[in-house]
């Protein structure tokens, strides 16, 4: 889930319908509330969030630290015009990148997904989950022993978010939050389970096995 934080709705439900073009969950704050919200946020809805889009606010230097104190995602700062000034004080208030608007959601994603894989010290380049998986996070199809597969938009997010936190147990709700948002309520949250069903079923045809362990009220692992 992709968060935007600008103080005009105009940029910010822009930019969420920009995300839902390509399939990714977003929403969008007022300063005033995303600030009540990250100080409150519940942890499970504070894992879904893959990264904050931080727009035009007053004092918006304020703001990396208030998110870095409960949350790990990237922040990026979106700027409206070239000011090195403005940039420099960006970075040293603590966000991790900074871009000029206009710019495409894909472009964000694929900075994201950099950010991610300089934060993977073990695989630098992408997420490789074993030898025969390969797993991107830019909005390509991941490869199986080489080959791209095809997966519905929904599929692959959750593929992603599980290879994301390989080797740790991922409950229903964390997923529907990463998948649909937090906000959503008019999706109910067993829709993710007939998602993975039908992942599991086309990665067991793939490979030969399931590489998605699943234990009862202990949630889904990518092992």
């Amino acid at each position: 889930m992709y968060i935007i934080v600008d103080q005009r709705e105009l940029v910010t439900t822009g930019y969420k319908s920009s995300f839902d073009r390509e399939g990714v969950s977003a929403i969008g704050f007022d300063p005033d509330n995303f600030g009540s919200w990250i100080s409150d946020a519940a942890e499970v809805d504070l894992t879904a969030v893959e990264a904050i889009l931080l727009g035009e606010c007053t004092d918006r230097e304020i703001y990396p630290r208030l998110v870095k104190s409960r949350c790990r995602a990237p922040i990026i700062a979106m700027n409206d015009t070239h000011s090195l000034e403005q940039t420099l004080g960006l970075f040293a208030a603590g966000v991790d990148d900074v871009v000029r608007k206009p710019v495409h959601v894909k472009e964000i994603m694929a900075r994201v997904g950099a950010f991610n894989r300089r934060a993977q010290t073990a695989e630098p380049v992408e997420v490789r989950s074993t030898e025969d998986i390969r797993v991107f996070f830019d909005g390509r199809d991941p490869e199986i022993r080489g080959e791209v597969m095809e997966l519905p938009r929904r599929e692959r997010r959750i593929l992603e978010h599980l290879v994301k936190n390989r080797g740790k147990r991922v409950q229903r709700d964390q997923l529907f939050s990463a998948i649909y948002g937090v906000f959503n309520e008019n999706v109910d949250e067993c829709v993710v389970e007939s998602h993975i069903s039908k992942l599991r079923k086309k990665l067991r045809a793939q490979l030969g096995y399931d590489p998605i362990d699943s234990k009862r009220f202990l949630g889904y692992m990518f092992a």
